[in-house]
């Protein structure tokens, strides 16, 4: 299990954020190795059956694989959630004893092959519910896990051939968080072939159609994964050295903090812009203490804050998600004030119709935009039990081009992250830990 910032320099010389409107985005297409997609995020938890339901009836993601008993695994039961190309995995741990037989019989049954059975109890205790791993698809894993270890990556697993069909590796990320890299053999997976070893890994069984209730709220795939971090200056520089990723975007306290408390951000990306790794560190000396410190401490330091996910048509998402935020969904982050929506048409001129933006005023949609596109999204409150992860859902519109195909796509980032969006956020989520604050200065009274 890795420890946190272990093998991530103190300092990184020449660190300076310029803040959002200094900041000039150019992409050097730098990486390192070719990256394909975001492949899945693996949560670990201590009961994945539970787990995976509440996130299936919320997000409107249907099971459609499983590793547990009944498919031979008795050392973690693991699920996995689909919906378009977003792949959401929850793994628990079955009982530390028969593990431990498991393991000095020497007949592993784990389908997640750097799976630890103390590490995830570990996990869990510190953390609460969290993001363990960001799977991205790359085109030969052990080449981006020998590339990134060379380059100072902490390695944390393999890289390790599974059934001759794909290669998993995993190197330290922040926190207790990894980057797995996963590639395929032979060929591209089949997406149209029912049988998950073909799309996701060997050892995972399809999970009958009956059995998993048919939910689709437009929820499509993972637009970025935000991680806070003690110290974002080492921080971006150890994962910018063993990726090459480059700097998409930047905001510093004066671009989204208060008057009372501020971050700081800073945003990677690969070579299309389509894996997006955000990063947050707190400021101090403020009236208030930083939302993301009060993260890090309930969090027991480093992890993932939360995760963005694309939807095809916002307005449907919000709408199927609000309506089981009171039985078994997700509630959401306070909406902003009426004059946020007055204001709107001015700001994002004709890309909304008068309808739409009175619709995003009844669903707290947030709008913003730059030169290349429009962003819309919105932020549930923590998930779990702590302040910690929570789930954002976006939609981005315009940025459409062609491949030498033919074929129209939307470029990455397109609509960047909107700094008035941002904003937003931080100061709804700081009125939102005053309401615990009241709380807590009441009672001890």
């Amino acid at each position: 299990m890795g420890k946190e910032n272990d093998s991530v320099p103190s300092s990184a010389p020449g660190f300076k954020l310029l803040g959002f409107s200094n900041f000039v985005r150019t992409n050097p297409r730098s990486d390192l190795f070719k990256v394909k997609r975001f492949h899945h995020v693996e949560f670990w938890c201590t009961d994945a059956t539970n787990t995976a339901c509440r996130f299936s009836w919320g997000l409107g993601m249907p099971f459609v694989a499983k590793s547990d008993l009944s498919t031979g695994n008795v050392t973690h039961a693991s699920y996995l959630l689909r919906s378009g190309d977003l792949s959401f995995l929850f793994t628990a741990p079955y009982s530390p004893t028969i593990a431990s037989m498991e393991n000095f019989s020497h007949t592993a049954t784990a389908s997640i092959p750097t799976f630890s059975h103390e590490a995830c109890r570990n996990f869990s205790a510190k953390h609460g519910l969290g993001v363990r791993a960001i799977a991205i698809e790359v085109e030969d894993a052990e080449i981006a896990y020998n590339t990134s270890v060379a380059r100072g990556a902490l390695p944390m697993g393999g890289p390790i051939t599974l059934d001759n069909r794909a290669v998993v590796a995993e190197v330290h990320l922040y926190g207790d968080v990894v980057l797995r890299y996963i590639s395929y053999k032979n060929s591209n997976p089949n997406l149209n072939d029912s049988s998950p070893d073909s799309w996701f890994l060997p050892k995972f069984e399809s999970v009958d159609e009956a059995s998993s209730f048919p939910l689709d709220y437009g929820i499509r795939r993972l637009d970025h994964a935000v991680g806070n971090v003690p110290e974002l200056a080492p921080a971006v520089s150890y994962v910018k050295e063993f990726t090459g990723f480059h700097e998409f975007a930047e905001f510093t306290a004066e671009d989204v903090g208060t008057s009372e408390s501020g971050l700081n951000s800073l945003v990677l990306a690969n070579n299309e812009d389509t894996v997006l790794l955000p990063l947050n560190e707190p400021v101090f000396g403020t009236k208030r203490k930083s939302q993301i410190q009060t993260y890090l401490e309930h969090n027991e330091g480093a992890g993932l804050q939360h995760l963005a996910l694309v939807s095809e048509d916002i307005f449907k998402t919000l709408r199927e998600m609000r309506r089981r935020s009171g039985v078994g969904g997700f509630d959401f982050m306070p909406s902003p004030p009426p004059t946020y929506y007055r204001n709107l048409k001015n700001r994002v001129g004709d890309v909304l119709t008068d309808e739409q933006i009175k619709e995003c005023e009844e669903l707290g949609i947030l709008v913003d935009r730059d030169d290349q596109g429009t962003l819309l999204q919105i932020f549930t409150k923590p998930v779990g039990d702590r302040p910690t992860i929570f789930i954002e859902i976006i939609q981005r519109v315009g940025c459409m081009i062609k491949d030498e195909t033919g074929k129209e796509y939307q470029k990455g980032g397109c609509g960047g992250f909107g700094k008035g969006n941002f904003s937003e956020l931080f100061k709804s989520i700081e009125e939102y830990e005053k309401t615990l604050e009241a709380k807590r200065n009441a009672e001890a009274r």
